[in-house]
């Protein structure tokens, strides 16, 4: 079948549709978007340019995707967003596009959802199963890890990382890196533990939950340095992927400091 367009949308002759898409009243879609199978955009929505969006991902009214970075570099250069399948964008959210010093791509996976008035910056990454509660905000060139929870009002600063299955609580600030698993809270944020009510509901087992705790406190322990903990961690838990996950992010190369327990 083919895009069911309503007679009030304005749309470029360039744009692409897959099977089964339904344009509502008073969307505008510009040059260079792709949609891909069933992806409804429910009313006013606007695509700037230069998107492509996956199958089966619903739209709501007033969200804006694909528009210009907010970054004084930008000189109109034909960067991207890359929007996966099955994903949930609710009302005056904005998404835009990358940077030409950046990736040149803000990129968003599949199954998130994405909550009214939220911001995703030019350049991010933000996985699969990501939530972002109620106006949370990401700066550009972040990096949000798969299953991770944002909650309302929170932010991100730019350059920053949030692991995987990690949560932000609501108006956390984070100019910090925040470990996989961890659970960040305060203005600004600091590391209140783990998130182990997101773990068990992802079905994380009781034995995988213990030896995350004891890496926790053995890696945030007050013996020794921090790096000292590191290595003690590494050797202790080589074999535990989910360990080694949260090692491998605190050994990573990265922009921002990483987020640690108040003192």
């Amino acid at each position: 079948m083919s895009a069911k367009i309503h007679a009030t949308a304005v749309v470029d002759k360039s744009a692409e549709f897959g099977a089964d898409v339904e344009i509502g009243p008073g969307c505008v879609i510009g040059p260079s978007v792709r949609l891909g199978d069933r992806t409804r955009l429910i009313a006013h929505v606007f695509i700037e340019s230069h998107t492509e969006i996956g199958s089966d991902n619903t739209v709501f009214p007033f969200a804006g995707l694909g528009g210009t970075p907010q970054d004084l570099s930008y000189r109109g250069e034909p960067t991207r967003l890359v929007i996966g399948d099955n994903n949930v964008i609710r009302e005056h959210a904005t998404l835009h596009r990358g940077t030409a010093r950046g990736r040149a791509v803000t990129t968003i996976g599949d199954n998130c959802l994405i909550m009214g008035n939220c911001h995703i910056a030019h350049d991010c990454i933000v996985g699969d199963h990501v939530i972002m509660a109620q106006t949370a905000t990401i700066g550009g060139h972040v990096q949000v890890g798969d299953f991770a929870f944002l909650g309302g009002l929170s932010g991100v600063h730019q350059h920053g990382r949030v692991g995987r299955h990690a949560f932000v609580g609501a108006s956390a600030l984070m100019t910090t890196d925040l470990i996989p698993f961890g659970s960040a809270i305060g203005n600004h944020a600091h590391l209140g533990g783990l998130n182990v009510v997101g773990l068990k509901r992802r079905g994380f087992t009781r034995d995988q939950i213990h030896d995350l705790r004891a890496a926790y406190r053995l890696l945030f322990a007050e013996e020794g340095t921090f790096q000292e903990r590191i290595e003690d961690c590494a050797e202790i838990y080589a074999r535990n992927p989910h360990v080694m996950e949260i090692v491998e992010f605190v050994r990573a190369d990265a922009a921002r400091p990483l987020c640690m327990p108040r003192d």
